[in-house]
C-alpha cells in the first residue's frame, strides 16, 4: 500500500489542483484537462497517474463542498463582487481574476478599455486582482488579496493615487479592512481575505468582461 507522503512532483501537481478547485472558476472537467496537460508538460506521466490526479481533484472538491455548507453569507468573495460592481458603476473598471500576473492583468484592462472607448466611454481608472493574487487568497494560512489600480495611459502619480483612494473607499464601505500607504507604487492589500467560491455553471461568470463593459455603458 502506498504511503500518503507525496513526492515533490506530486506536491507540485496537488497545489495546482488545490488552487484550481478552490478558485471556483473552472468545472471539474476543465480542471481534469488542465491537470493532465500539466502532468504531460512537466513530464511527470511516469510518476503521476491520471487516476491519482482525478482522485485528488474529487477529494478537494468534496472537501470544499462540505466547507461551503458552513460559509456565512455574505462571504468575502460576495462582498468583493459587490464592491467591484459598485466601482464599475462609478466608472472604475474592475476586473476579477485578470490573467496570471500584473502584466497579464494590465493587458486585459487595456482590451476592455479599448472596447469602452469604441463606445465613446473612457474609464476614470481601473483595478484588478490576478491569478497569483487569488492563489494567496485561497491559501489555508495567512490568506490575503492584493488589488492593483491605475488609469490606462497615465503616468501622473497624483491621478493614480486618486484612483487608489476611490477603490479603497469602496472596499472599506463593503466592510473590508485594508492596508495601503497611499502611494501610487503600492497595491491595496485586504489582509485575512478568505476566497470562498464553488464552481456553478449557472452562476454569473466573473471573467465575462463583456458584462463589465455593458455595466459601464449603462
Amino acid at each position: 500500500m502506498k504511503n500518503n507522503i507525496m513526492t515533490e512532483n506530486e506536491t507540485f501537481i496537488y497545489e495546482s489542483i488545490f488552487n484550481q478547485v478552490r478558485m471556483g472558476f473552472l468545472s471539474l472537467d476543465e480542471i481534469q484537462e488542465n491537470i493532465l496537460e500539466e502532468i504531460e508538460d512537466n513530464e511527470f506521466a511516469d510518476e503521476i497517474s491520471e487516476e491519482w490526479a482525478f482522485d485528488k481533484i474529487r477529494e478537494e472538491y468534496q472537501k470544499l463542498l462540505a466547507e461551503s455548507k458552513q460559509w456565512k453569507s455574505p462571504t468575502d468573495t460576495e462582498r468583493l463582487i459587490r464592491a467591484f460592481d459598485e466601482l464599475c458603476d462609478e466608472n472604475i473598471l474592475a476586473l476579477h481574476n485578470a490573467g496570471y500576473t500584473t502584466t497579464d492583468g494590465e493587458y486585459e484592462v487595456v482590451e476592455v478599455e479599448r472596447e469602452l472607448q469604441e463606445n465613446e466611454v473612457e474609464s476614470d481608472g481601473y483595478c484588478f486582482y490576478h491569478g497569483q493574487d487569488l492563489a494567496r487568497a485561497v491559501a489555508v494560512e495567512d490568506s490575503n488579496l492584493f488589488i492593483a489600480f491605475q488609469k490606462v495611459d497615465n503616468s501622473d502619480d497624483a491621478v493614480t493615487i486618486e484612483v487608489g483612494k476611490r477603490v479603497a473607499e469602496v472596499l472599506i464601505n463593503n466592510d473590508f479592512r485594508i492596508i495601503w500607504n497611499g502611494s501610487a507604487k503600492t497595491k491595496i492589500e485586504i489582509p485575512g481575505f478568505r476566497w470562498q467560491k464553488i464552481f456553478d455553471e449557472d452562476a454569473r461568470d466573473l471573467q465575462d468582461y463583456s458584462e463589465v463593459v455593458d455595466r459601464m455603458l449603462q
